[in-house]
């Protein structure tokens, strides 16, 4: 059948998903397309695109050790925030499940209220303030550990790890309901039957019941958590500046921005997104196919 003869008899279907596949089309397709062709341009916004070929991508893998930097940033935080920032939401659905519905939903708010409160992360800038005055500094000289304050934002020593601390504080965004949510709909006759053929403890519940049926939970986090652990850019901007001392703290999408808005090198900029693109799509690609060995599916 063709998809034209597919089209009419199932005329009502795709009438329901046109409005979105109308939506994805003008805000997904048309700019993730649109920035594969200008990254292999020379573009400054005020003059037509020069198609360059692969020059972009040559320099930003030959010439560029800036680039190499910030990408070597990136992986540190999407390899130290995501794994952890990805178990510790896992984990503290699971624990907080455990508790009543009204201590449930009040722990719950309490964990995700960083994400939920916006800019608030800008009180770090107060607790790693790089004089006498910054909580961090005040209570290290009271404690004999240091003689005079460490300019913890400034510093290429310490800025990318005062960033890690807080992007962790903030991961607990949409994954982390998703797994409260998913806890809460578990099917309690698997756990009955389990007992049944010889599981002991929580722990073997927890590999051989609970996680196959939250596969789709756990999926969706994955996806989120790849998405914030790849794209930090805002906190780093906050806190260290952009871009930030020696490059130190910088990401891949920090020197995006670098490029398409400070210096409107949209071509080079649009190769760095789509090297960022792919590095998502296949660390998606990896987890889903870890995840689908655990799945009930």
């Amino acid at each position: 059948m063709g998809l034209i003869e597919d089209i009419k008899k199932n005329k009502a279907s795709y009438l329901m998903i046109a409005p979105y596949m109308l939506l994805f089309t003008i805000f997904t397709l048309i700019p993730v397309v649109s920035s594969i062709f200008i990254s292999f341009t020379n573009y400054n916004m005020l003059q037509p695109p020069k198609w360059v070929g692969w020059s972009n991508y040559i320099r930003l893998f030959l010439s560029d050790k800036i680039f190499l930097k910030v990408l070597r940033n990136t992986l540190i935080f999407a390899c130290l925030t995501g794994p952890l920032s990805y178990f510790m939401s896992f984990f503290l659905a699971w624990f907080i499940s455990e508790f009543n519905p009204k201590l449930r939903a009040f722990l719950t708010l309490v964990f995700y209220s960083p994400s939920l409160a916006g800019n608030v992360f800008f009180i770090w800038s107060f607790i790693f303030s790089g004089d006498v005055y910054g909580l961090i500094n005040g209570w290290a000289m009271k404690l004999g550990i240091i003689n005079e304050p460490i300019n913890w934002l400034q510093d290429p020593n310490y800025i990318l790890w005062v960033i890690i601390i807080v992007q962790l504080w903030l991961s607990m965004g949409a994954g982390f309901l998703a797994f409260v949510a998913g806890f809460q709909n578990l099917d309690r006759e698997l756990f009955e039957a389990g007992a049944i053929d010889g599981i002991r403890n929580r722990f073997q519940e927890l590999f051989y019941i609970t996680i196959p049926q939250m596969a789709p939970q756990l999926m969706f986090g994955a996806v989120m958590q790849i998405g914030a652990s790849f794209g930090v850019s805002t906190v780093v901007m906050a806190l260290g500046g952009l871009p930030t001392r020696e490059y130190s703290a910088d990401t891949v999408v920090t020197y995006l921005i670098d490029y398409g808005t400070v210096r409107f090198e949209m071509g080079y900029a649009s190769a760095i997104a789509v090297i960022l693109f792919i590095a998502m799509l296949l660390t998606n690609k990896v987890i889903a196919s870890i995840l689908r060995r655990y799945s009930f599916d």
